[in-house]
């Protein structure tokens, strides 16, 4: 049986991909790693144009996640109306390629919500947003952006509450460290607002090494520095795996109050 490692904060879990199941102590809670073995040019360059869905092995997300509300944060200038529901949402645009799997699930007690509507959005690999709707700060005027809806999409959240996006790793912009927003509503009902990050190691191996990154200058904020992060960053961190096809797989669970 193949055996696979999934790095969360403060450690390495080694779980069997025949299960899915990942094994570690019940209360942990995620603290911002701070060792990969990767580089940036281990993965898959040129956005997800050549990542098969299908052939990838299922995402690993903790057996025993942190089960507490998580935080609300702002919706953002960069939002639009009207994102379509669909699983690839790069619209062929480049970049490290990402499997982002989401867990909605009720926060007293962890069950899995089913039809939770999930959308994401973020920016490409340059840092800026797409959408005509979006702010001008969003876009900057640039063409490309204003003729799409690059890394926005929706997707209905199956039985086990889980709904998976195949993206891109974000770019970085002033004044804030890579995130993506999210936007959870459940029957009609919008119960969360919120923001996900990316450990600062991982986005510095990714911004220095990777071959669609490397031409910007550093970035000028990390985690810690961003004033929108919460103080308890920890829940609001994906976990990764890096994928034997060069894809990067990010996890998460999301606790909702309904």
């Amino acid at each position: 049986m193949k055996r696979r490692t999934l790095i969360l904060g403060g450690g390495v879990i080694v779980a069997a991909s025949a299960s899915g199941v990942a094994l570690w102590p019940r209360h942990h809670r995620a603290i911002a790693a701070r060792e990969f073995t990767w580089k940036g040019t281990d993965f898959l360059s040129g956005g997800t144009r050549a990542v098969d869905v299908a052939k990838l092995p299922a995402p690993v997300f903790r057996s025993s996640p942190n089960c507490i509300v998580t935080a609300a944060q702002t919706l953002g200038p960069c939002h639009v109306n009207n994102v379509p529901v669909r699983e690839d949402v790069s619209e062929n645009q480049v970049g490290l390629p990402m499997r982002l799997a989401v867990r909605i699930v009720h926060a007293a007690d962890c069950r899995p919500i089913e039809n939770a509507d999930v959308e994401i959005w973020h920016t490409d690999h340059r840092g800026i947003y797409s959408g005509r709707e979006a702010a001008d700060m969003c876009t900057g005027g640039d063409a490309e952006a204003l003729s799409g809806l690059a890394f926005r999409g929706r997707q209905l959240t199956k039985a086990e509450g889980q709904a998976i996006f195949l993206t891109a790793y974000p770019g970085w912009y002033s004044g804030r460290t890579p995130h993506i927003h999210c936007r959870i509503v459940v029957e009609g009902k919008e119960l969360l607002v919120s923001q996900l990050y990316f450990d600062d190691t991982l986005s510095d191996i990714v911004y220095g090494q990777h071959p669609d990154y490397v031409g910007r200058p550093l970035r000028d904020t990390a985690n810690g520095d961003d004033s929108i992060v919460p103080d308890n960053a920890t829940d609001h961190i994906f976990d990764f795996e890096k994928l034997d096809s060069g894809v990067l797989s990010a996890t998460i669970t999301i606790g909702v109050s309904a």
